[in-house]
């Protein structure tokens, strides 16, 4: 496993960036995909419904749901 890596992602028109392990990224890609969406889109989702929780956490937590078949 690979330490965390900054990715830059585009939310509604505004630049940011979340820190994700390169297996998070990789797994975060292939969701966007499996979804029919862009990354920026599957994040913009994801940043709408995540509250008080950070984006990164946010992301793991819809990738672990995914894989566990909640999502």
């Amino acid at each position: 496993m690979s330490g965390p890596q900054k990715h830059s992602l585009t939310l509604r028109g505004h630049r940011t960036s979340v820190t994700l392990e390169p297996e998070f990224w990789a797994a975060f890609q292939a969701l966007a995909a499996k979804r029919g969406l862009s990354v920026n889109a599957l994040a913009a989702q994801m940043d709408e419904a995540r509250g008080d929780v950070g984006l990164a956490s946010h992301i793991r937590v819809e990738i672990l749901r995914a894989l566990q078949g909640e999502t």
